[in-house]
């Protein structure tokens, strides 16, 4: 509490003002550590996708959002952004596409890649019994 220096009357109210110096610390505190988390939040696959000359695939937009499957440079695959084993890719993808209107899978696949992993990934997603395969690539 604030005191008027001066008079010195008795009777005088106390000054009464807000110390704003803890606030701004508290908020430069949590600025900062907004400003450092933030970067690990983003968590992408990074697949180098291979380049082709292709038509952009137009999306209804009342549609679902699509099943992806990233087949990453060391060979890992995952279901959307959960890492999943090759054994439990089928299971989990009839999981995935279970109760939708559309049996549909796109398949973002790094250019280093060998074929025959990608091919290995497609046969799972075709004996899940999805109807159709999209293999995405990027437009020149």
């Amino acid at each position: 509490m604030a005191f008027e220096i001066g008079s010195g009357g008795v009777g005088e109210s106390p000054l009464s003002e807000i110390n704003i110096v803890p606030l701004v610390d508290v908020m430069l505190v949590l600025l900062i550590i907004t400003m450092i988390t933030a970067p690990f939040l983003e968590q992408g696959v990074n697949v180098d996708l291979p380049r082709a000359n292709a038509q952009t695939l137009k999306k209804d937009v009342a549609e679902e959002e699509p099943v992806v499957i990233y087949v990453t440079k060391g060979g890992g695959v995952r279901l959307g952004k959960l890492p999943v084993l090759k054994d439990d890719l089928g299971r989990k993808l009839m999981a995935a596409v279970k109760g939708r209107r559309s049996k549909e899978v796109f398949v973002r696949a790094d250019k280093d890649v060998p074929y025959g992993a990608v091919a290995q990934v497609m046969a799972i997603v075709q004996g899940a019994g999805i109807e159709r395969v999209g293999l995405v690539t990027q437009n020149d």
